[in-house]
């Protein structure tokens, strides 16, 4: 099977770790800004569809591929709605966000929920586990540990811990294998705050209402840990 990776090298190299232990795997790897002809490939990554969703009038012309998109920021409706495409390929949202995709078990949601059998038989021979969510803003993963970031920032902000202690408060409390904070940085703020504007548009849940201090951190472009 002959796949393409389209998107940042790093998250590129992430997902080509995850697809190691499969055999039979031919992947080729684009940054997304040279000419591709997707035609050639059986199965196509997208790992900045997030972001820029325009290439989905690429791929909504392959008819019955397999396209797997990061689909975290927007659904797979609102992608094809947002693009005006009739999508005739077999379209996948996954979370391909640093440090999910390496995890044990993927959510991916169908903009089709009735290629379901297709997906399985796929999925199967990419060797990755998975369970099946709703195509909403967010899936379930990002969704609760975003959260969980926007309440440590609370905690922050009103100086009931330290940066330090609120880390390895969840990671003993809950076994997560980072801290809010360190995840934080591992996603980059910037897909965490912009996930939460979206949320909290989406919903109208409190729990989603972005605290000042993450805020401040996102229209300053920095991180909780100093960059080594």
């Amino acid at each position: 099977m002959k796949i393409l990776l389209v998107g940042e090298e790093q998250r590129a190299d992430e997902l080509r770790e995850k697809l190691s232990t499969a055999e039979g795997l031919e992947i080729d790897f684009t940054d997304g800004d040279n000419d591709e002809d997707y035609k050639d490939y059986d199965c196509i990554f997208d790992l900045n569809f997030d972001d820029d969703s325009s290439n989905l009038s690429i791929y909504a012309g392959l008819r019955d591929k397999p396209v797997f998109v990061n689909a975290v920021k927007l659904s797979l409706n609102e992608a094809v709605y947002t693009n005006n495409v009739k999508a005739r390929c077999m379209l996948f949202g996954f979370n391909g966000l640093p440090s999910f995709i390496s995890q044990s078990k993927w959510e991916v949601s169908l903009y089709r929920k009735f290629q379901t059998p297709e997906l399985d038989k796929l999925m199967k021979q990419l060797g990755i586990d998975y369970h099946v969510v709703e195509d909403r803003i967010g899936l379930i993963k990002p969704r609760i540990i975003f959260m969980i970031i926007n309440e440590a920032c609370y905690t922050l902000q009103e100086a009931t811990a330290s940066i330090e202690d609120i880390d390895m408060g969840m990671k003993l409390g809950t076994n997560y294998p980072f801290g809010p904070f360190e995840w934080c940085d591992k996603i980059g703020i910037t897909t965490v705050f912009e996930t939460l504007a979206v949320l909290y548009e989406d919903t109208k849940d409190e729990r989603y209402k972005i605290c000042p201090l993450l805020k401040a951190k996102y229209l300053r472009n920095e991180t909780f840990y100093r960059q080594k």
